[in-house]
C-alpha cells in the first residue's frame, strides 16, 4: 500500500476516533484501540499516525478551536457539525504542527469533508482552512511548535 494510502486511512481513522469521543466522551485509547482492532488494512505505520493526530490534537484542542471560531465567526463552534469541526481541527493541526504542506492538508480534509460530511462541508471546510492558511505561523507558534521554514 502507497504511503499516501496508509495517511488516508490514519487520517479517516484518527477523525472516526475523534468524532466518537467529541460526542460520546470515550476515553481515547479505548476509541483507538476498538477502531484498530474493528479496521482489516492497519498497520503499525496507520496506527501510529493516527495516534499521534489523535493525542496531538487532543492536546491543542482548545487552541485550534480559538483559531477556527476567529475564522468561522457566524457559527459558534458547538453548533459546527461535529464532522467539520474535526476535520477543521485534524487539518489545521497537520499543517500548523505535522509538516504537512498546506495544499496537502486541505486536499486531505475537503476529500473527508466530502466522504463523511453533510453537502455543504466541503465548501466549508475548505473555506475555513483558506482563511487560516496565512495564519499558519501564527498559529505554529501559538500551539507550541516554531516553523523552521
Amino acid at each position: 500500500m502507497a504511503m499516501k494510502g496508509e495517511r488516508r486511512l490514519a487520517r479517516e481513522l484518527a477523525l472516526q476516533v475523534l468524532y466518537e469521543i467529541d460526542l460520546v466522551g470515550h476515553p481515547p485509547a479505548t476509541v483507538l484501540y476498538d477502531r484498530f482492532e474493528v479496521t482489516a488494512e492497519v498497520n503499525s505505520r496507520v496506527e501510529e499516525y493516527a495516534r499521534e493526530l489523535v493525542e496531538g490534537i487532543l492536546a491543542v484542542e482548545a487552541r485550534l478551536d480559538t483559531y477556527i471560531q476567529s475564522h468561522a465567526p457566524e457559527w459558534p463552534l458547538d453548533q459546527v457539525a461535529v464532522i467539520d469541526r474535526n476535520v477543521l481541527r485534524m487539518a489545521l493541526y497537520e499543517f500548523a504542527m505535522g509538516g504537512v504542506p498546506v495544499k496537502v492538508a486541505i486536499n486531505e480534509a475537503v476529500e473527508l469533508a466530502k466522504e463523511y460530511g453533510a453537502d455543504s462541508s466541503p465548501r466549508f471546510v475548505n473555506g475555513v482552512l483558506g482563511a487560516l492558511v496565512p495564519h499558519q505561523q501564527e498559529i505554529a507558534r501559538a500551539l507550541g511548535r516554531p516553523l523552521t521554514s
